[in-house]
């Protein structure tokens, strides 16, 4: 795998629920997805990338008649998130030459999503704990589809938003980086506030209680401070993604 952008998001309802009238069994269950992605190699990047992707979701933990968290459910309720975003280097790709590398970095953060069956949106803030160490916001909304009654698909837009000083991480050429790229990128200080726009496809299919299969497609192009900036000028303004993996329910007792 050269160079993958590596990115994966996770959203997991932290809604607190008080017992019912039957007790369920003390235990964590979640549901944890396998499988592999192609994107671009980095922002702003014609290049695709391509490598294994993995998340986790629908985290509940019940204890002592207690429930936390569970995934979805209808109506207003707050949610984690978290993105993981792999290190870009010019080693992996000599266009940049001259450009100094990102580190990795893990976001996480804390949102409000609203769910029912036939319609789902969420905004989340997160925060780069692990490299960039800047803001990012990314809301969106879902139409629901239900062609059988095991595949669900979703489709709507997305929108993200970064700081000042993620703008400039992944889209700013400092003058010192400018003259060490022998002006193949103009010097460009980025602004922060939307980074990308676009829209997303996505599909589950449940195999059986236990294991399914969940797909997405995605769409984005750079807006603003993003579009103008000499590394997305030279690449490409359009970014698309792909996963597919297989899903497995999972409970652990105690």
């Amino acid at each position: 795998m050269k160079g993958a952008m590596t990115i994966a998001a996770v959203a997991v309802a932290t809604t607190l629920a008080g017992a019912g009238s039957v007790r369920a069994q003390d235990g964590l269950s979640f549901t944890l997805r396998g499988g592999a992605f192609m994107q671009p190699g980095y922002f702003g990047s014609d290049d695709l990338a391509y490598g294994p992707d993995f998340s986790i979701s629908n985290l509940q933990l019940n204890y002592g008649g207690r429930e936390l968290g569970g995934g979805p459910q209808d109506g207003l309720g707050l949610r984690g998130s978290f993105r993981y975003i792999g290190e870009r280097t010019a080693d992996d790709y000599s266009e940049l030459a001259g450009l100094d590398d990102v580190d990795a970095s893990l976001e996480l953060g804390l949102g409000y999503g609203y769910v029912s069956r036939n319609f789902e949106a969420f905004a989340d803030l997160r925060y780069g704990v692990i490299g960039h160490e800047s803001l990012v916001a990314s809301v969106g909304a879902d139409a629901v589809f239900y062609p059988t009654g095991a595949l669900t698909m979703r489709f709507g837009p997305r929108v993200l938003f970064g700081s000042e000083e993620y703008a400039n991480t992944y889209f700013g050429v400092s003058a010192a980086e400018s003259v060490a790229s022998a002006g193949q990128f103009d010097a460009y200080e980025a602004d922060g506030g939307p980074m990308t726009a676009g829209v997303e496809l996505g599909m589950t299919y449940q195999i059986n209680e236990d294991w399914g299969i969940d797909g997405a497609v995605a769409y984005e192009q750079f807006v603003g401070a993003a579009a103008d900036s000499p590394i997305v000028e030279q690449g490409s303004e359009e970014q698309l993604s792909i996963r597919l993996g297989v899903t497995r329910n999972v409970s652990l007792g105690f």
